[in-house]
């Protein structure tokens, strides 16, 4: 038996949870069959450019213009985005699985060729052939979980080619096909 809270008006009654919230396991499960979006952070700090592979990435506020992504509190990378002045949000294509994956690894230099990329115009590294660039100045971080949800304002989007995007689904990087 489960208890509920009474109804607040104009609200359900909420159900407790009998014995707790799901575990990592079957959250995860029920996750992978959520189709997201992937772009990838970059930023330089000190000269240094740095990047990562994010599908949390989501739109926050028109006005003002915010994006907000999440990162695990265990990334290496995460304190030098951090520190960073700003950042680029690289919207992929949907033939740059490559290079999600390149930035979704561990140990390896992600801006080595083949990776190829340029300095933005405050010098986050904006990489070649994505969908689209926005540039985006630090305006808030919150700790949520085991991850930190970063939210940017956005003081420049360019849009390359709004062709099809790169999708990650059930653990694997895919293309979006229109329904006809």
């Amino acid at each position: 038996m489960t208890e509920s809270q009474p109804a607040v008006e104009g609200q359900p009654a909420v159900e407790a949870v009998p014995d707790g919230p799901v575990d990592a396991d079957g959250f995860r499960r029920a996750l992978a069959v959520h189709a997201a979006g992937v772009v990838i952070i970059t930023a330089q700090t000190d000269g240094i450019p740095v990047g990562l592979t994010a599908t949390s990435f989501s739109s926050v506020s028109l006005d003002p213009p915010l994006v907000s992504f999440y990162v695990d509190r265990s990334s290496t990378t995460w304190p030098w985005l951090r520190s960073a002045d700003h950042f680029a949000v690289n919207v992929l294509a949907s033939d740059q699985a490559d290079l999600a994956s390149r930035f979704a690894r561990k140990d390896i230099d992600r801006f080595a060729e083949p990776t190829r990329w340029r300095p933005g115009p405050l010098g986050a590294p904006l990489l070649q052939d994505v969908s689209a660039h926005l540039i985006c100045l630090p305006h808030e971080t919150v700790d949520v979980g085991d991850h930190i949800l970063v939210v940017g304002l956005v003081a420049e989007a360019r849009v390359h080619s709004p062709g099809r995007p790169l999708i990650y689904h059930q653990g694997r990087f895919g293309r979006f096909i229109a329904h006809p």
